[in-house]
C-alpha cells in the first residue's frame, strides 16, 4: 500500500477495529477486504490501531502467536467462558491483529453458515465475540479512543459500553460502518439476558423490532458516528427500496451518518505488477492485454480471438449481485458474435442453471468455486466487467475492472454509481456504461450498447480504459475520511 506522507492534523487516537472477517485470514465479502486494508491505512496517518477477529477453524495457528492468559468471557445468563486468544501483523504492516479462539463457537469450517443454513447460536457466537473484544482491551491495558465496529456481528459493542463494560469505555467514541443493511442480526428476545444490557433498552427505538432483538438497530442508536461505504448508499438506505425495514430509523439517526467509499489496494490489484496474469501492462503500454486474453480464452476452452468482445463476471451467485438479470439475458448475449466467462458460487439453483449453459455454449466459460489467481486473470483478460446489481452498497470489483482497462457494465445503485461515470457518445467521455432499471431488457440493450462501441468505435473503447485505468480509488483517502469521522463521534462523546 503507497505510504501516506501527510501529517494527521488530528492528536494520535488508539482505534480498536472489530470485525467478523479480515483479509487474508477469512473472508465472504466486501468487509473483509475493508477490514484488511483500512487499519493499515490509518496506521499510516500516525494513530495506534489493533484489530480484533475471531479465530476460525480454517485460520492456521501455525503461523500465530498465542497468549498465555486466558480471557474470561461474561454471557450473563449462560455463566461465564473461556477464551484463547492468538496474534499477528496484518500481513505488509505493523498493525497488530489479535483473534479470539473458542472451538465451541468458531471451530466450524463456515463463518456464518454451512449447507443447511444459519448456524443457529450466531446470536451468541458474536455476542460472544463482541464482549471478548472488550476484554481483550483490559488485557492488553488498551485504552481506546475510538471504537470501530462493523456490521451486525458486532453491533452491540455501541450499548455493551453503555452498560455492562460502562466502567471501562466510558470515555471511548463507537463508530459503527454498515457494510449491508440486509444483514440485521435479528434474534430471539431472550439475548438481552446474555447481553447483560437491561431490559431497558429492549424497546421500539433501540434494540426491539417486531418483538426481537435487531442487534444493528441497537448499533444505529447508540453508536456516536455511523457510516456506509459509498456516498451514494448512505443516501439509498434512507429510502424504503434499500433500507431493509430499517429506513425510519436511519432518517432519525441521519444527523450522524457519513458515506465513505472503499479504497482498493493496488499492491494487490495493479496489472503493472500483478503476477497472477500472463503478462503484465499499464495505461501507457496496454499490449499486456491481449496476452491476458488469450490465456484466460485457454483457461476456459474458448476460441482464441482477439476480435471478439470477452465480458466477465466475479462474485457471488446470489439475488443481490443481479444474477436473476444475468440469468434471464444469457442465452440472448451468447446468440451475439461475444464471449462470456463467469467466476463464483451462491444460490443452488444459480450455480445448476449456469453450469446447464456451460455444458451446452462454446462461447461460454464456467468456474464454480472461487480462486483469487483466476479472478485476477479474468480482470485482465476480459474487455468487459458484468456488474448488475440490485443494490451494491460500495462495490470493489468494478474499481479493480478499471484499473485493469476493463470497462465495467453496472447497475447505477450504491458505490457502482459513486464511481462509475456512464459513457457520453457526443464527448467521448466516460469509464463504464451504466443503467438503472433493474430489469432483464435494461441489461440487455446496455450490454449491446457496450458491444456496439467496442466493435464500431475502438479509439472511443481504448481512451475510455486508458481513463479507467487512470483512476485511484485509494485508502489513503478513504483513512482521512474515517479520521474525520473519529474526530465528530470523540466530539459528540465529549459535549
Amino acid at each position: 500500500m503507497a505510504k501516506n506522507k501527510e501529517e494527521s492534523s488530528i492528536a494520535k487516537l488508539n482505534i480498536l477495529f472489530v470485525a467478523a472477517e479480515v483479509v487474508p485470514f477469512a473472508k465472504t465479502g466486501g468487509l473483509a477486504d475493508v477490514a484488511g486494508a483500512l487499519p493499515k491505512a490509518i496506521k499510516e496517518l500516525g494513530h495506534n490501531i489493533i484489530v480484533v477477529m475471531p479465530r476460525y477453524y480454517k485460520i492456521d495457528t501455525s503461523k500465530l502467536t498465542k497468549l498465555e492468559a486466558p480471557l474470561s468471557v461474561p454471557m450473563g445468563v449462560m455463566g461465564e467462558f473461556l477464551a484463547g486468544v492468538y496474534t499477528a501483523t496484518l500481513p505488509n504492516s505493523d498493525v497488530p491483529i489479535y483473534f479470539i479462539d473458542h472451538e465451541g463457537y468458531f471451530g466450524r469450517h463456515g463463518l456464518y453458515e454451512d449447507h443447511g443454513g444459519g448456524y443457529g447460536d450466531n446470536d451468541n457466537r458474536f455476542i460472544f465475540f463482541s464482549k471478548a473484544a472488550l476484554q481483550l482491551c483490559k488485557l492488553l491495558n488498551f485504552t481506546p479512543d475510538i471504537i470501530h465496529t462493523n456490521d451486525w456481528h458486532t453491533a452491540a459493542i455501541p450499548l455493551l459500553c453503555k452498560t455492562r463494560f460502562k466502567h471501562d469505555f466510558a470515555y471511548a467514541a463507537n463508530v459503527l460502518t454498515i457494510h449491508n443493511l440486509q444483514h440485521q442480526g435479528n434474534f430471539y428476545r431472550g439475548l438481552v439476558d446474555v447481553m447483560e444490557v437491561g431490559w431497558e433498552h429492549f424497546n421500539a427505538h433501540e434494540l426491539e423490532s417486531f418483538h426481537r432483538v435487531n442487534l444493528l438497530k441497537g448499533g444505529i442508536y447508540h453508536a456516536d458516528a455511523v457510516t456506509t461505504v459509498s456516498k451514494k448508499y448512505a443516501q439509498e438506505i434512507q429510502t424504503s427500496d434499500f433500507g431493509f425495514g430499517l429506513d425510519a430509523h436511519i432518517r432519525g439517526h441521519s444527523h450522524k451518518l457519513f458515506g465513505i467509499l472503499n479504497g482498493v489496494d493496488y499492491d494487490e490489484w495493479n496489472p503493472s505488477i500483478d503476477n497472477f496474469i500472463a503478462k503484465k501492462y499499464d495505461f501507457d503500454d496496454m499490449s499486456g492485454k491481449l496476452a491476458c486474453k488469450r490465456d484466460i480464452q485457454k483457461h476456459f476452452n474458448l476460441e482464441l480471438r482477439y476480435d471478439v468482445a470477452l465480458i466477465g463476471f466475479v462474485g457471488r451467485f446470489a439475488e443481490q449481485k443481479g444474477i436473476g438479470l444475468i440469468a434471464g439475458i444469457i442465452h440472448g448475449l451468447l446468440d451475439l458474435d461475444v464471449q462470456i466467462i463467469m467466476l463464483g458460487t451462491g444460490e443452488q439453483w444459480a450455480e445448476g442453471f449456469f453450469s446447464h449453459v456451460a455444458h451446452h455454449r462454446a462461447n461460454f466459460g464456467l468456474h464454480i468455486g472461487y480462486s483469487d489467481e483466476l479472478a485476477h486473470k479474468i480482470e485482465a483478460g476480459s474487455d468487459m466487467f458484468l456488474m448488475p446489481s440490485l443494490f451494491e452498497p460500495c462495490g470493489l470489483n468494478q474499481i479493480y475492472s478499471l484499473r485493469y482497462g476493463t470497462l465495467p457494465i453496472v447497475r447505477g445503485t450504491g458505490g457502482l454509481d459513486d464511481t462509475i461515470v456512464n459513457f457520453d457518445e457526443h464527448h467521448k467521455h466516460g469509464n463504464g456504461f451504466k443503467f438503472y432499471e433493474a430489469s432483464q431488457e435494461a441489461l440487455y440493450y446496455t450490454v449491446l450498447w457496450a458491444l456496439k462501441i467496442y466493435n464500431d468505435d475502438k479509439i472511443a473503447f481504448e481512451d475510455m480504459q486508458k481513463t479507467a485505468m487512470q483512476q485511484h480509488f485509494d485508502w489513503d483517502d478513504s483513512a482521512k475520511g474515517y479520521e474525520e469521522v473519529y474526530q465528530y463521534a470523540l466530539d459528540k462523546k465529549r459535549n
